[in-house]
């Protein structure tokens, strides 16, 4: 389709970018680790690593990678930890030995372990304590032969790791007893690590990451990102918000997980290429904990989804952290709702910068522009280099203001997914766009907006309802804090629509009210014949809402 939303492009920002194919994230890493050796590269727990401490930590662990652990280039390593100082060493020691990162949640039952190791071949793992009693239970399914097991605080310096790894041990009890053969331990991986290690020469053509779907519409998948996507990302990124960096004097609070490819994008990745420092929150549903951090550092930027943002606005002493430094809020993951965007911009006086992506896609495709005045609600313009087209199911491009599946080509989208030819081909079309699966429809201006999931499309006496839109309305009730809606079968066998609601503390509402508050802001055939009340709503581990589970629930 016609580029119309070049014309909203902020002054600078260049329509295409000149890439240099052979670029990996490699030539980033030791390019910022040349040029700020003495600026601090991460935080967490109290404890900081420089750019030339990480240099070197990751130095030490790829030479054992390479000896003692007997990887070799392609090898595939999975890293199961949340935000730590231990997981840039990892990743970047990874990388530099040759290795293909397989990223994991630490949450993860053992089933799902299991297919990921399975699946991706791994021969390696990187696991945090408080996980390897899951490992334990599956790895004799699996390919991995080297384990290697951190506890919380192995990078905090004496006594700090002492008291950290004895409270998470002993005091709140989050290390079940577990038993690996041939486990080594983080710390004595880098105190035994040989001096020297042949740092291998990657390109952008060598895959560097296998990124799992989250399986919130079906089994998890492992998206092929090569390097060049990766850098093609970041340089997207970097020119987008250009007039919001200064190299070297950036601090971005980095509460979503690195193992998400949202995170370890805009917060790992574009962050050290300009050399940012990283706050790591190992823990932001402690958000007593995770404000008192934030009110330590003078903070530029903060990445999230709506389910973090509303819940740092939820707590009383948020007000008082300072927000006179911040220049970046951005979003992504799941829609911001309007009442989230307005609660935080009274707070902070900031407005959200919503954007969109996918595992997919290294994951950005759009985002809203800096400086804006006022919440948009919709995920914005596709960034450089990008193409996007909205297509109907005959492949047909639809005209603007008609809604249609989000198709994306670009340097950022996948190769394709790991050993899945069939699944690559069911989402690539003939003329190499990436079908996303979500619908959208754009504006005269070139603005997207994000309608709904094309599974999650309710279909009622033959109108279409999209459950954003419900979910935004009954969130607007002030006494309601969350809400979830899907589509399910009455008596007849018709699609009826659903809504599940979490209450704000303290609140007492019936199903009358929330009909009656939906029927004067939605059309009729939208307003939920059905309404549930829950204490909580399943999420994935960033936080997003999973309908998928609700709708397994009703079957």
């Amino acid at each position: 389709m016609e580029k119309i939303w070049l014309k909203q492009y902020t002054e600078g920002v260049p329509h295409e970018l000149d890439l240099d194919p052979a670029e990996s994230l490699l030539d980033l890493f030791g390019s910022a680790c040349r040029r700020f050796p003495d600026r601090i590269a991460y935080s967490n727990l109290g404890a900081s690593l420089t750019y030339a401490e990480l240099d070197d930590l990751t130095k030490r662990f790829a030479a054992w990678l390479q000896t003692e652990g007997r990887l070799s280039r392609g090898d595939r390593i999975a890293i199961m930890m949340p935000n730590l100082l231990q997981y840039p060493v990892a990743l970047f020691g990874a990388l530099r030995a040759g290795l293909v990162i397989v990223n994991v949640n630490p949450l993860y039952t053992p089933r799902e372990l299991e297919y990921q190791l399975i699946d991706s071949g791994a021969r390696a793992i990187v696991i945090a304590s408080t996980s390897a009693a899951t490992l334990a239970d599956v790895i004799g399914e699996t390919a991995v032969d080297r384990v290697i097991v951190t506890d919380i605080g192995d990078l905090l310096p004496f006594p700090r790791r002492q008291i950290v790894n004895f409270a998470v041990r002993y005091i709140k009890r989050r290390v079940p007893a577990w038993r690996i053969a041939g486990a080594v331990g983080f710390r004595q991986v880098l105190e035994t690590a040989p001096d020297g290690f042949s740092e291998e020469r990657m390109t952008g053509a060598d895959l560097a990451v296998l990124q799992y779907t989250g399986g919130t519409t079906g089994r998890a998948k492992g998206a092929m990102l090569h390097h060049r996507n990766l850098v093609a990302n970041v340089r997207q990124l970097n020119a987008w918000f250009a007039a919001g960096i200064e190299e070297g004097r950036e601090l971005i609070v980095t509460a979503l997980p690195l193992y998400h490819v949202y995170a370890l994008m805009c917060n790992c990745l574009c962050y050290l290429s300009h050399g940012g420092h990283n706050l790591l929150i190992t823990d932001p549903r402690d958000t007593a904990a995770f404000v008192r951090e934030m009110k330590k550092y003078p903070f530029t930027a903060i990445t999230g989804v709506n389910t973090l943002y509303q819940s740092l606005v939820n707590y009383p002493d948020f007000a008082g952290v300072d927000f006179s430094h911040l220049k970046i809020v951005s979003a992504g993951g799941m829609a911001v709702l309007d009442d989230t965007a307005r609660q935080w911009f009274d707070v902070t006086g900031m407005v959200i910068t919503e954007g969109y992506g996918l595992s997919e896609t290294s994951p950005v495709i759009t985002s809203n522009p800096m400086g804006l005045t006022e919440f948009r609600g919709s995920i914005g313009l596709p960034l450089p280099s990008t193409d996007v087209s909205l297509r109907d199911e005959s492949g047909s491009e639809m005209p603007i203001g008609e809604a249609g599946e989000l198709c994306v080509r670009g340097p950022q989208v996948m190769s394709g997914y790991w050993n899945n030819r069939e699944a690559t081909a069911a989402v690539m079309t003939d003329d190499g766009f990436f079908r996303t699966g979500d619908i959208a429809v754009v504006d005269e201006q070139g603005y997207f907006r994000i309608v709904d999931r094309k599974k999650d499309m309710i279909i009622v006496s033959g109108f279409n309802v999209y459950p954003n839109e419900v979910e935004n309305v009954v969130t607007m009730h002030p006494d309601v804090h969350e809400a979830a809606c899907i589509g399910v079968r009455d008596e007849r066998g018709r699609e009826v629509v659903k809504i599940f609601v979490v209450l704000r503390p303290g609140a007492v509402v019936d199903v009358d009210t929330i009909r009656a508050f939906c029927r004067e802001r939605l059309a009729a055939y939208k307003v939920p014949k059905l309404v549930e009340f829950r204490a909580t709503l399943p999420k994935s581990a960033v936080g997003k809402i999973l309908r998928r589970e609700l709708r397994d629930a009703e079957s």
